[in-house]
């Protein structure tokens, strides 16, 4: 029987990752990058399981930081820099749940996007 050859895949051993945290109204994404930008693992409150308007609860968003911060330990990251974005509930409950698990936090920014008076807003709702 023939043997397979292939390359071994190396792990790669970071110690610094950037934690981009987007929060949503409807749902809370988690994404653990190099400080490059590459992505190293990722989930959200829909992938952890959680559905309808349950993924936009705080609990949640922790669940999903949860999940992420335990596939990151694999890569060996202990020092992170949050950058969170959007108006959601799920935000500092992202940010304390990353705090629990272990990680070392270096700073928290907020990038949300700003409009300097660019686009026409959308019609006011009447209910």
């Amino acid at each position: 029987m023939a043997k397979r050859g292939g390359k071994r895949r190396v792990r790669r051993n970071i110690a610094r990752g950037i934690v981009h945290i987007k929060a949503s109204f409807n749902n809370t994404l988690i994404t653990i990058t190099d400080v490059n930008g590459d992505v190293l693992c990722q989930s959200s409150a829909g992938t952890v399981g959680f559905k309808g308007t349950r993924k936009s609860t705080p609990f949640a968003a922790q669940r999903a930081v949860e999940q992420v911060a335990h596939a990151a330990r694999k890569y060996g990251v202990v020092e992170v820099e949050v950058r969170v974005k959007g108006p959601g509930s799920g935000r500092d409950a992202a940010v304390t749940a990353l705090q629990s698990s272990g990680m070392r936090i270096h700073s928290i920014e907020d990038v949300t996007p700003l409009p300097h008076n660019g686009c026409r807003p959308k019609k006011r709702r009447r209910v």
